[in-house]
């Protein structure tokens, strides 16, 4: 097959797996994807081979995936449209760079029999998403195993192994079909397909079997959470002419709800809160002080020339504040030799500060309640330092930046892959949408449609005990990840015949 044509399908394969993700949600796309790009490997001859087909599966998941942030780029930050487009294209080019040394890698140190190559591959995997989600400050967002939430058959792992290790089991399954599939001399010589398929069985079974148990248990009462969705577009919500329109806006959807913990969206005062008066704070908070409840807000705090993206809270309990600790590259903050950058586009708020490494969760009516803004939640293992403490987690976001996009339903299935690691509810207040309760079994039983103005009223109850994940965090699959590297590409014989031999 000519280099050109398998560079083709291994971008189509790429895009294939775009639909596995929400809000589409055809999970088993997800392994087809992957079975493609290890039958395409399969047939390389060359590890420049192997790193063009991975490059080019990239371009084509990350290029079909993220393209939502050219309307962040160029309608909100007025960018020219082909310029903005050239701007994604590089980042999805540098993302891509990824599953290319996956590629690569594998063509040069595969070798032994299907399951050892299935695992060499798998280990491979999760080692570039992990590293993709680590390295300059990380972007997991289309982490394969993200495409796994319910009713995958695989969903069951994630309290167990998280979503690096979910995409580990869906990578395992995808090289044992895709490599059965181009009809590899060892699986011919070895008696077909039944190894493969017992343990594709099994695989999915464990899954099914691992969602039935109760990692944790609820603890307390139920709490009256009301999650506000103010709807304010975008184009409107840094206008100087709109603002006391947004602040009439967040008054009237705080005076409808009912909770005792009302929850505004991240910066739904966007301004800094020392521009903010008291008289105004005092109104906003009215309704809940007249039922001893406490309200959360998204707003910027200010500490001499640093500013902060922080939710604070007001009545009882009020006084707390959250600083936003893991910020986004290029949106609000620059990174060193980028500056250029800020030069081409419009951002406000655009220089932030990190705030405190591992805050305390807010105390607030009996509960502890761990709090992440927007692109925080994307990072599992930093919010697991909350935990047993915590018994509810929160997100502040404001995904108006990427319009009607496929921005918003993806960010909600991260919502639930955190709820299932963590086991805890994890409530979702956002501008635009999708604001939601998520539960620890990653079901969403009540969720405001995005695009609307509106109150969303949930009973939640806090949770207490550890999940697998929740204890150990990434180490474990990590660990088997090396382990897979070593006996994978054949070094742990190498090391063994070595030791024997006094070297």
């Amino acid at each position: 097959m000519r280099a050109a044509v398998c560079t083709l399908l291994a971008v189509l394969a790429g895009m294939l797996a775009v639909p596995a993700f929400a809000p589409v949600g055809w999970f088993p796309l997800a392994s087809l994807s992957l079975a493609l790009l290890i039958g395409l490997l399969e047939r390389a001859a060359s590890v420049r081979s192997g790193f063009c087909l991975g490059f080019a599966w990239g371009l084509g998941a990350f290029g079909a995936g993220v393209s939502w942030l050219i309307i962040a780029v160029s309608r909100y930050g007025g960018v020219f449209l082909p310029v903005a487009i050239f701007i994604v294209f590089l980042f999805c080019a540098f993302l891509s760079l990824y599953p290319a040394l996956v590629g690569a890698f594998y063509m040069r140190w595969r070798r032994g029999g299907l399951l050892v190559r299935a695992l060499f591959f798998t280990s491979l995997w999760v080692l570039a998403e992990w590293l993709r989600g680590t390295l300059l400050t990380g972007f997991p967002w289309l982490a394969i195993g993200y495409s796994q939430t319910p009713p995958s058959p695989v969903a069951g792992y994630f309290p167990i192994m998280g979503v690096y290790g979910v995409g580990g089991v869906l990578a395992f399954v995808a090289a044992l079909l895709g490599t059965c599939a181009v009809g590899w001399e060892g699986v011919r010589a070895g008696g077909n397909w039944k190894i493969p398929a017992v343990l594709v069985g099994a695989i999915c079974l464990g899954g099914w079997g691992f969602s039935r148990i109760q990692w944790v248990k609820p603890d307390g009462s139920p709490l009256a959470v009301s999650l506000v969705q103010p709807n304010i577009e975008q184009s409107l919500k840094w206008d100087s002419e709109y603002f006391a329109e947004t602040l009439r806006i967040n008054v009237e959807l705080a005076g409808v709800a009912r909770g005792d913990v009302v929850v505004l969206p991240e910066a739904a005062l966007p301004v800094t809160l020392d521009v903010i008066s008291e008289d105004y704070l005092n109104e906003l908070a009215g309704p809940v002080n007249k039922r001893n409840g406490a309200l959360v807000t998204g707003v910027f705090t200010r500490e001499g020339k640093r500013f902060y993206n922080a939710a604070i809270t007001l009545g009882k309990g009020g006084g707390q504040r959250y600083a936003k600790t893991h910020l986004v590259p290029f949106g609000e903050y620059s990174p060193p030799l980028f500056g250029w950058f800020y030069r081409l586009v419009s951002i406000p708020m655009s220089q932030q500060s990190p705030g405190a490494a591992n805050q305390p969760p807010l105390a607030l009516l009996g509960r502890q309640i761990a709090v992440n803004i927007c692109y925080e939640d994307l990072f599992g293992s930093e919010l697991l330092f909350s935990l047993p403490q915590a018994g509810l987690m929160l997100n502040l976001s404001n995904l108006a930046w990427y319009g009607d996009s496929f921005a918003q339903p993806q960010h909600l299935q991260i919502a639930r892959a955190r709820a299932m690691e963590t086991g805890r509810p994890m409530l979702r207040s956002t501008n635009t949408g999708i604001t939601a309760l998520v539960l620890p079994d990653g079901s969403v039983p009540a969720v405001l449609p995005a695009f609307t103005r509106g109150v969303l009223e949930v009973k939640v109850s806090a949770y207490k005990g550890f999940t697998p994940y929740a204890r150990w965090g990434n180490v474990p699959v990590l660990v088997v990840v090396l382990v897979g590297i070593v006996v994978g590409a054949g070094r742990w014989q190498a090391f063994t015949t070595a030791r024997f031999q006094g070297i």
